[in-house]
């Protein structure tokens, strides 16, 4: 994608295929299945897949993480030494290149709203160079997340979504031959994000296709009200549920988390992953053995993109979550790999 200045922009939205052809094509509707979902105005389309082959989709954010390692805790009042590093975040859109990277291109799909600014241009394009068919629309400002990383590697996140939360709509072409859809569970929280996303679901599901929830985080889900959000997994019913030991506890809190989907599959850093519903009764699967690494964020979501690319080619849940561990297990390393290049640098 070539950037423009801001007053030549387009005020309407548009789809960035990954790979993108020369001569793209015009693509088709879905046929009307309940429910039926209206066409969105202003929305343009700018390739399709080149052949029907069924897709992974990852509804969510795509921002950018403003990760910032600490050497000592923070003076106020002064300059306090570190090491920032900026790279594409959101939990979705690490998800898509996690999955992309296990699947190829073309067979993984983006669904956001991304600002219609040169940060947005560069995480789509960045997006595209990974696999990754970003279906989007282009409104307002791109979001940001700051990572702050003490000595212990212990994270803290400020988090502004900005247009992320603002995505109301979507184009019905986007969910052709999709055959599961991941929604992060930050797109559930509040409207208008969380209707569209209700309806990409419904859609998804009514034409036989699976849906994958990932419970967000622990905050997210407390600040928006944990009875709440367990109210809208109730409603929505995924496939599968995807969520780490706290947010398990925390949903369990309220009335548990197992009943909410076909199946739970509950992360728990370097210890076991377990598998709860469709005939898994709590079976462990312990994750490869890695050393300390300085920085843990995106780990659940290359996880989650390994996982649903491997159960798209077939897997079983266990084989899938195996290969979720791995593509989490790779994504560690090459933090780990770039935490030594930085103390290598200081």
């Amino acid at each position: 994608m070539t950037s423009t200045a801001a007053s030549e922009r387009p005020t309407t939205p548009t789809v960035i295929p990954a790979n993108p052809p020369a001569n793209p094509a015009t693509p088709s509707e879905l046929p009307t299945t309940p429910p039926v979902i209206p066409a969105e105005a202003g929305i343009q389309e700018s390739g399709g897949d080149p052949a029907a082959v069924e897709v992974l989709g990852f509804v969510g954010d795509l921002l950018e993480d403003v990760v910032v390692h600490r050497r000592s805790g923070v003076r106020a009042d002064t300059d306090n030494p570190c090491v920032i590093l900026r790279r594409r975040g959101g939990s979705a859109a690490n998800a898509a290149v996690a999955a992309a990277g296990a699947l190829g291109p073309e067979r993984v799909r983006f669904f956001g709203q991304v600002g219609n600014d040169t940060l947005g241009d560069r995480l789509l394009d960045e997006l595209a160079v990974q696999g990754v068919r970003a279906c989007v629309r282009r409104s307002g400002r791109t979001g940001t997340v700051v990572v702050l990383i003490g000595e212990a590697g212990e994270r803290t996140m400020l988090t502004d979504r900005g247009a992320c939360a603002e995505l109301d709509g979507f184009e019905r072409a986007w969910l052709d031959d999709l055959a599961i859809l991941h929604v992060a569970g930050y797109s559930l929280l509040e409207d208008p994000s969380a209707s569209a996303a209700r309806r990409m679901i419904g859609a998804v599901r009514g034409a036989g296709g699976t849906v994958s929830v990932d419970a967000c985080s622990v905050g997210a889900i407390a600040d928006s009200g944990v009875v709440a959000f367990r109210e809208t997994l109730a409603e929505v019913v995924p496939d599968v549920l995807l969520c780490d030991a706290g947010e398990a506890r925390l949903l369990e809190s309220t009335g548990g988390y197992r009943q909410l989907a076909g199946l739970a599959i509950v992360k728990d850093g370097a210890r076991p992953t377990r598998l709860y519903g469709a005939g898994y009764d709590g079976e462990a699967i312990a994750p490869p053995h890695l050393e300390e690494v300085p920085d843990t964020t995106g780990a659940g979501d290359a996880f989650a993109g390994g996982l649903l690319a491997a159960r798209l080619e077939g897997c079983t849940w266990r084989e899938a979550t195996v290969a979720g561990q791995a593509a989490a297990a790779a994504h560690l390393e090459s933090l780990a790999e770039l935490g030594g290049t930085m103390q290598t640098a200081e």
